[in-house]
């Protein structure tokens, strides 16, 4: 693997979607934005935190976008464009849509990475972008103290097959497409305390674009969709039961993990994001008395190109897990179910 003199993790202060800003500051900053009702093609805005806005063109024709950036949490410049590309590209999977071209975001502090860096990063990218099928048609770059990369996505879907986070219905099956760890195997590299197959581990996860969500979205028996990313697993299925007027139950036991995450968590291998995404949701979370702390690093870590939370009904849960694991998603397990009431819980 190509690793650089100087780390690309050092030169940040977080990595990956651990940089994200907490739910409730980036709740508090949202709400005086306009309503959607303003603009009737807006589909979707910021009024469910959905993964992506949507606008509508015609009855068949809607238009998804979204942004997606953020500062290194590998040291391989490749590795890393690869991973914040094949993220941003999740936004559109995960509203049931498919990409058709990406603009990249870039910033870095040339006076500290040389030219050669700078290129394999935006070559990762590339890479993805490729596999996904789309051109990175353009982009921006600045000047920046520390180095981010992302993509700017725009996707296509049909209005009837678009799935939103808040369209969950009472009794329908959880399944989470990807294993949890993300974050705890951030930190542990930040630190140097993962070793190479950890690594790559982690890398093989992360680079796995989530374009089931297009397939998802052709049955309609999955009635909801997001991706689970920054705000841990709790985080991202508390939107979804806010979103749908419904109580998101997890079952512990059955949430697949990487292959090192409850020994690093254990450990104490956890980001700030974690701690931050407790402290801005808990209130709103049941879980089991007695549980330890690192089970809850666990639940509040924050996954960077997660898996999709996918709401479906109980009757296909089954068949779309055996589906997902054929097509290349081994760790897609059922993971909980939506239930009468409001918040989330955890048993």
């Amino acid at each position: 693997m190509n690793v650089p003199t100087i780390r690309l993790s050092q030169l940040s202060h977080g990595g990956g979607c651990g940089c994200k800003l907490a739910p409730a500051v980036l709740r508090d900053l949202l709400a005086d934005q306009p309503v959607a009702q303003v603009f009737p093609q807006l589909l979707v805005g910021t009024e469910t935190a959905d993964d992506a806005a949507v606008w509508q063109i015609d009855d068949r024709t809607a238009v998804i976008a979204t942004t997606d950036f953020f500062m290194p949490m590998v040291d391989d410049p490749r590795a890393f464009g690869r991973i914040a590309a094949t993220n941003a590209i999740s936004d559109i999977y995960a509203m049931g849509g498919r990409p058709i071209m990406a603009l990249a975001i870039l910033g870095m502090p040339i006076d500290k990475l040389p030219v050669e860096t700078i290129r394999e990063i935006l070559e990762g990218g590339r890479s993805i972008c490729a596999e996904a099928g789309i051109p990175v048609a353009g982009g921006h770059s600045i000047d920046s103290p520390e180095p981010i990369y992302g993509l700017a996505v725009i996707g296509l879907a049909d209005p009837a097959k678009l799935r939103r986070n808040a369209d969950a219905k009472v009794g329908d099956a959880l399944i989470l497409t990807k294993g949890l760890g993300v974050g705890i195997y951030s930190a542990a590299i930040k630190k140097g305390a993962l070793d190479q197959a950890g690594i790559d581990e982690m890398i093989a996860s992360t680079t796995l674009l989530n374009r089931i969500g297009a397939d998802l979205a052709e049955d309609a028996a999955v009635h909801a969709i997001t991706d689970v990313t920054g705000f841990g697993i709790l985080g991202h299925g508390l939107e979804v039961a806010r979103g749908s007027g419904a109580r998101v139950v997890i079952d512990r036991a059955a949430l697949p993990l990487l292959t090192r995450a409850e020994e690093l968590a254990q450990a104490g291998y956890v980001t700030g994001a974690s701690t931050r995404n407790w402290a801005a949701y808990g209130a709103e979370v049941t879980l089991p008395e007695g549980c330890p702390d690192w089970q809850r690093a666990l639940l509040t870590d924050p996954q960077t190109s997660g898996g999709l939370l996918v709401a479906v009904a109980p009757e296909a849960a089954e068949t779309w897990v055996q589906r997902l694991h054929e097509a290349g998603y081994p760790l897609a397990s059922v993971v909980g179910r939506v239930e009468e009431g409001r918040g989330i819980a955890v048993i």
